[in-house]
């Protein structure tokens, strides 16, 4: 049996150790996931914009990090990932998937292995806590409490050189190493949700604050932006990157044994289940790997937790995956204008991001039709300053993601109001400029 070294339960609030420093300038924060967030630093637009002229940081996904070891971690860590982990050393990320018995994602995020045996599981949730406590295997699992900065933008590979001193254009995409930032010892790996150039700096959260002003303030005349949890989620649907807990729900939460361990009162398991999707409709929001676009991710080679539902998925003629969806902006303009009519008005599109991730986990889904047919699930809806259009992600009949697919997205809340939008099927991801894309030797600024 597993087993845990420490609480599980978060501490008070206020007496958390943050992964980010306090200046004396205007910004706000929000409280998600039981901790404090950066919400706003220089405004939506400035911030939505780092990543195609500069570059930011950004530190929301700092928190507790999974760990496994023992006699037993490698197959326990084989068992839980649908992705062959073979040729597996140190210095390689893996980005995990990890699913349930019926073959629905439970969690993902990156993966790192120690020389040591020991596994690191960041910014994914405590399913493989779970698991790991309550199965078979001879692991031992704990949780470390460690900052994680997002670096990310054309010039996020010279921001990390000018606060490191040290050339770091060896680091290949899924690959990592230490440096040091601020005196303090960092792991620099190239991996990022925007689609382009980008870096995670991950280390003990108490040396957080000092390695980020060291970033911060290296790369202020370069254009740096600290960006918020308000807009972070905008690069994931133009970056086209699903999320657990914002384009698709947290599957571990609908796990029966996990609710009961973790407690009911957990944040995790209060999601926002809001869209033109029945509420009661739990399928709706959640996905398997191959319908948010990740089969490479799936190997049948090992026995994995879901295999069996899995392939019969893969060999499913119904088929979905994840595509752009481009919204009509006359569409649109007519659920603002609704504001300023008498009656019902429509759901409000919020700025940039509909609804925003102010609190618990976000379960939206909105029902797709085509010809009057259900074909579909929108989620994600942002509105996209850089490319001025709204756009969400799609899980979409097959033979309907071919981009210039005209379907309809039922925008509004269950039994409210719902506005039929017209959307067109484009390119996924959506951002193309500056993909994360081979960098070339270069000399330290």
């Amino acid at each position: 049996m597993a087993q845990i070294v420490g609480e599980r339960i978060m501490t008070d609030l206020f007496d958390q150790p943050r992964a980010f420093p306090y200046y004396d300038e205007s910004a706000s924060y929000v409280t998600v996931g039981g901790r404090f967030r950066q919400w706003e630093h220089s405004g939506w637009k400035a911030e939505s914009l780092s990543w195609k002229n500069s570059c930011y940081i950004h530190t929301g996904l700092s928190g507790p990090v999974v760990c496994i070891d023992g006699p037993d971690a490698d197959k326990f860590i084989a068992w839980l990932c649908t992705n062959s982990l073979k040729n597996f050393p140190e210095g390689v990320m893996r980005h995990a998937v990890m699913c349930k018995d019926d073959g629905l994602i439970a969690a993902h995020g990156i993966l790192q292995r120690y020389d040591n045996g020991m596994y690191r599981h960041f910014a994914a949730g405590p399913w493989a806590l779970y698991k790991g406590m309550t199965g078979d295997f001879n692991v031992r699992v704990w949780m470390e409490d460690m900052y994680l900065s997002q670096i990310a933008g054309p010039r996020s590979l010279e921001a990390l050189q000018r606060a490191s001193g040290e050339d770091l254009s060896d680091i290949a995409f899924l690959r990592y190493r230490t440096t040091t930032i601020a005196g303090k010892t960092v792991e620099v790996g190239r991996i990022g949700m925007s689609g382009n150039l980008a870096y995670e700096v991950r280390g003990p959260i108490e040396d957080g604050p000092a390695v980020y002003d060291a970033i911060y303030q290296a790369n202020r005349e370069i254009g740096i932006e600290r960006l918020g949890w308000r807009t972070y989620l905008v690069n994931h649907v133009e970056g086209g990157f699903p999320q657990q807990g914002w384009t698709f729900g947290l599957g571990q939460s609908y796990d029966p044994g996990f609710r009961k361990w973790i407690g009911e009162d957990h944040f995790a398991l209060h999601g926002q289940r809001t869209g033109s999707y029945d509420p009661a409709d739990n399928r709706a929001r959640q996905r398997t790997p191959f319908e948010v676009n990740w089969g490479s991710a799936v190997r049948f080679n090992h026995d994995f937790l879901g295999r069996e539902a899995l392939e019969k998925a893969a060999q499913s003629p119904d088929q979905r995956r994840t595509v752009t969806l481009r919204w009509n902006a006359e569409d649109v303009i007519d659920i603002y204008a609704s504001l300023y009519q008498q009656g019902e008005e429509y759901r409000t599109m919020d700025l940039p991001t509909t609804p925003p991730w102010s609190h618990g986990m976000l379960e939206h889904a909105d029902r797709i039709l085509k010809d009057g047919k259900l074909v579909g699930i929108s989620s994600g809806s942002i509105y996209s300053y850089y490319f001025r259009e709204n756009l969400s992600m799609g899980c979409i009949d097959e033979e309907l993601a071919t981009p210039g697919t005209e379907l309809i997205v039922q925008w509004g809340d269950f039994g409210r109001r719902i506005k039929d939008v017209r959307v067109t099927v484009d390119q996924f991801p959506y951002l193309t400029a500056e993909r994360n894309s081979d960098v070339s030797p270069a000399t330290t600024a």
